[in-house]
């Protein structure tokens, strides 16, 4: 059985959390009557290159405590330690930093989870940053362990096939995405988004290509150098 923190659909583990974080809300100021609020955008180095990430305002909690914990150097020199391609790569686990060849990773992480946040205008699409989880029955996510979706391109037939399975329903800008970029839709409102790669593509695709192991981690490390919060 794989130890890893993500997708019950998948692998249905376990691990224990403690109560729900209660993250802080991100500023806001008013203009001409709508609520606008500054928008975060985050960059990852890898050893495989760079990733620009933006952080999602409807998803405040993820949102903050992402920022928390790349401020704090958390996600420095930690492993993208779960790779399958045309499916996502899963980072985040604390455990990963200082780990063996042989050891097996994804059960690490803070003591703490965070309320799930879906929000059916955020999909799975490529490039889309969420949050792992185990099979709890609130869907809290992982207080620190995320996924970065490559995912494949789906035609209609199929997405009505997902949409029947787990009552989803998409707009036709959806799926079109789904259809042209790909994704993974049927993690959709199980899984909470909160925010997509917006350069760096490419970089998801030569991290999901490199070999792994029967646990689907990578044979050599794929590191995250460094995460930076641009203020």
């Amino acid at each position: 059985m794989r130890n890893n923190i993500i997708f019950s659909i998948l692998c249905g583990l376990l691990i224990g959390f403690s109560p729900a974080v209660q993250a802080q809300k991100g500023a806001t100021e008013q203009k001409n009557g709508t609520q606008n609020e500054r928008q975060i955008m985050v960059t990852i180095e890898t050893n495989k290159g760079t990733l620009k990430v933006k952080l999602y305002n409807e998803t405040p909690l993820h949102r903050d405590n992402f920022v928390k914990l790349a401020k704090e150097g958390y996600f420095d020199s930690l492993l993208f330690h779960r790779v399958i391609k045309d499916f996502m790569i899963q980072g985040g686990d604390p455990d990963s930093r200082h780990a063996s060849p042989d050891q097996s990773l994804g059960m690490g992480g803070p003591d703490y989870t965070i309320p799930a946040e879906f929000n059916r205008n955020l999909i799975h699409k490529r490039g889309a940053l969420a949050a792992a989880r185990d099979n709890n029955p609130q869907k809290a996510s992982s207080g620190s362990q995320f996924y970065i979706v490559q995912g494949k391109a789906w035609t209609d037939g199929q997405l009505d096939a997902i949409c029947r399975q787990y009552g989803l329903n998409y707009t036709p800008q959806q799926r079109n995405l789904y259809r042209t970029i790909g994704g993974t839709p049927f993690l959709d409102m199980n899984y909470t988004v909160f925010g997509e790669v917006v350069e760096g593509l490419s970089v998801i695709d030569k991290i999901a290509s490199v070999a792994t192991n029967r646990e689907d981690r990578p044979v050599e490390d794929v590191r995250i150098l460094s995460v930076r919060v641009e203020e």
